[in-house]
């Protein structure tokens, strides 16, 4: 039985793909921020434990929680749990964009990293995280969230060259809209953290917070699949012998991806600009 510590689990991605991994015989760890969901991840017989991608103290708690019920072993880690901090760049402060990179991208690399030697020592492993479209482009309004996907990526293919030879395996899945509480969720950090009426934004701003209040419930985007379309690709990475550096998920990343390789930037834009209206 392979093991797996999934983080993200309370719901979309992280929840579905917990799910189904452990249908399949997977031996699922499955991670949440919250009491509460951690709580209702165990009702559905998941192995449950609570885990704070922006708390070090959380990170190593649940690791140490994780290995002494394995005895000391992880076959793989899909980094998952992040969220969206939608707003012009020229809104964000400091602290907001700090925050969006904890989550995103700091407690990824710290929980990698307590895995890694553990990985080392049993002579494998599977590391995969879950990317974004706009990892590949950048769209706007989305500054933070582009920002810590860049990086990840970055910092991904940067850890996959140095992992050559160790028999631990980094892959990246990139999808594009999936049905999740994503949205719902970026919406209340916008709610949150940016200032409405003092943005030289605000009218796009209030156009967009019309639109979305006038939206009939549970109206997904073009395009946009079940996480059931994210199981595949993350099966292929923890299973084949091969696993690829990179997977798309979704018609808009296969569109983007091609297109950001094909035109040069000053033709990309309009699209992106486009696409982000």
């Amino acid at each position: 039985m392979k093991t797996i510590l999934i983080t993200g689990c309370s719901s979309g991605i992280g929840r579905h793909c917990a799910l189904r991994l452990h249908q399949l015989g997977y031996r699922v760890f499955a991670t949440a921020r919250k009491r509460e969901d951690v709580h209702a991840l165990g009702e559905l017989g998941l192995e449950a434990v609570q885990l704070d991608l922006d708390d070090s103290l959380s990170i190593r708690n649940a690791v140490d929680e994780v290995l002494s019920r394995t005895g000391g072993t992880l076959d793989a880690l899909f980094n998952n749990g992040a969220y969206g901090q939608p707003g012009a760049v020229e809104d964000l402060t400091r602290e907001v964009m700090r925050a969006q990179l904890e989550t995103n991208l700091l407690g990824w690399l710290e929980l990698t990293n307590l895995v890694l030697p553990v990985m080392r020592r049993q002579g494998h492993g599977r590391i995969v995280m879950n990317s974004s479209v706009l990892g590949l482009v950048a769209l706007k309004y989305r500054g933070a969230y582009n920002c810590s996907k860049f990086a990840l990526e970055g910092l991904t293919d940067t850890l996959r060259l140095e992992l050559v030879g160790s028999n631990i395996h980094v892959s990246l899945i990139e999808p594009g809209p999936i049905e999740s509480a994503f949205r719902s969720n970026a919406f209340k950090a916008f709610q949150d953290h940016i200032d409405v009426a003092n943005s030289a934004h605000r009218a796009t701003y209030e156009a967009v917070v019309k639109r979305l209040s006038n939206q009939a419930p549970g109206k997904e985007p073009a395009f946009t699949l079940s996480p059931e379309a994210v199981l595949k690709p993350l099966l292929h990475a923890l299973e084949s012998r091969r696993p690829r550096p990179r997977y798309y998920v979704t018609l808009p990343t296969y569109f983007m991806g091609w297109v950001r390789r094909l035109l040069p930037t000053r033709w990309l834009d309009p699209i992106l600009t486009r696409a982000s209206d």
